[in-house]
């Protein structure tokens, strides 16, 4: 397989995600995940035409939606140190139940839409 340049913070796979209130979207992501902003450029209108931010190690890529880029949603797998504690942050926070937490043979594992349409697999694993 040939050589791929990485940059630094970066992975070889990462979400990019278009939503109808990117500012509204980080909030979320800072609130529940901790996410750490990285970048933010913003179109004449103050919308965010593309940000990133760092959840532990990993990034994740959106913007706001634009009449020739509608929305695109994602589902994502997260490893958290409590989930429940993050479940519930998130319902708190205007997310859907899409499946409690409850125990797996891996760990404790649940579910929630986000208010924008994301689907968030919440999980504590099994050290």
């Amino acid at each position: 397989m040939e050589q791929v340049f990485i940059p630094q913070g970066y992975q070889t796979v990462m979400p990019y995600i278009i939503v109808d209130d990117a500012v509204k979207f980080m909030d979320f992501m800072k609130a529940v995940f901790n996410a750490t902003e990285k970048m933010v450029r913003r179109r004449d209108t103050g919308e965010i035409m593309h940000a990133e931010v760092f959840i532990g190690d990993s990034t994740i890529m959106f913007a706001n939606s634009l009449t020739d880029w509608p929305p695109m949603t994602a589902g994502l797998y997260i490893h958290v140190a409590d989930a429940d504690a993050t479940y519930k942050k998130a319902l708190e926070l205007g997310a859907i139940s899409v499946q409690e937490p409850d125990d797996k043979d891996y760990g404790r594992s649940g579910g929630v839409e986000d208010p924008f349409g994301n689907v968030w697999w919440i999980t504590t694993t099994k050290p």
